[in-house]
């Protein structure tokens, strides 16, 4: 009793120092964003002597906030909405159909999430120039679709399997064409899976950076992490109104994460597992 007693206090201690650890640069972040740059340059970890809330002011006015988190917005609904629509389509469909070639469709699905984005970064840009898709939010969001299918369609796939064919079968003799059994029958029993989809996709495309960069040519069309680095001038860096700009920016990412996170890993079990 002892030794299980003292082994989860050891666990514990351990959690709430990683848990320290991992929250100690959201401290930072939060108590600088309130300070001016000079007092933030005196003492970096102290609480701030007033708050400064024209850091958050500034931030809004420059960030253009409003314009960029609507093309947030729309990019990651567009997006999600595609990988979603495409990936459960395809996971039902791999799942339901034996043979080699079903094998091999779902094996180059998966085999392409170990492909690393840089090795096809240039291709990919060069891609988009070429089918004038590049500069447009609508377009980047067909290729975050592109990029977020394949593990979509690998949780689908698993998730799939859990169902029981009888269901299918049932809705075929009441007169059910195929995309009506899968819509009417199959989908709404995929929620848990989908929400955890939603979820990770919506963190991924709302804190991506390096794609939007390499995509977004015009100003009004930058999603809300990009403009951020509007405010790292060569020669002078409000450090302040930078932070001030993070807190906004990760605000909606902290708040949905918090609420569905239970979704997550129950997801991402349930898809793995069952296949």
């Amino acid at each position: 009793m002892n030794q299980k007693k003292s082994t989860s206090i050891l666990i514990t201690v351990l959690l709430a120092i990683g848990a320290a650890i991992s929250f100690f640069p959201i401290y930072l972040a939060v108590i600088n964003s309130f300070k001016t740059q000079g007092e933030m340059f005196e003492s970096f970890v102290s609480f701030p002597t007033s708050f400064q809330f024209d850091n958050y002011v500034n931030a809004f006015r420059q960030l253009n906030l409003l314009n960029s988190t609507l093309n947030s917005i729309i990019i990651s609904v567009l997006g999600i909405g595609g990988i979603i629509l495409c990936a459960s389509l395809a996971g039902y469909k791999l799942s339901r159909t034996s043979g080699k070639i079903s094998g091999i469709i779902f094996f180059l699905f998966i085999s392409s999430m170990l492909v690393p984005f840089h090795s096809i970064m240039i291709p990919l840009t060069r891609m988009a120039k070429a089918l004038s898709v590049q500069g447009s939010t609508y377009g980047l969001a067909i290729i975050y679709i592109g990029l977020g299918v394949n593990m979509a369609i690998f949780l689908y796939h698993g998730f799939v399997k859990s169902i029981p064919r009888e269901l299918e079968e049932a809705a075929q003799i009441d007169g059910c064409n195929e995309y009506q059994t899968f819509f009417k029958i199959i989908f709404p029993l995929l929620v848990p899976i989908t929400v955890t989809i939603a979820i990770l996709d919506f963190l991924w495309i709302w804190n991506d950076f390096l794609l939007p960069l390499l995509m977004l040519t015009d100003v009004d069309n930058y999603t809300l992490i990009l403009s951020t680095n509007t405010l790292f001038g060569e020669y002078n860096k409000e450090w302040s109104l930078i932070l001030a700009a993070l807190v906004l920016t990760a605000i909606p990412v902290i708040i949905i994460y918090s609420f569905f996170q239970k979704f997550i890993m129950h997801g991402i079990a349930e898809g793995a597992v069952k296949g």
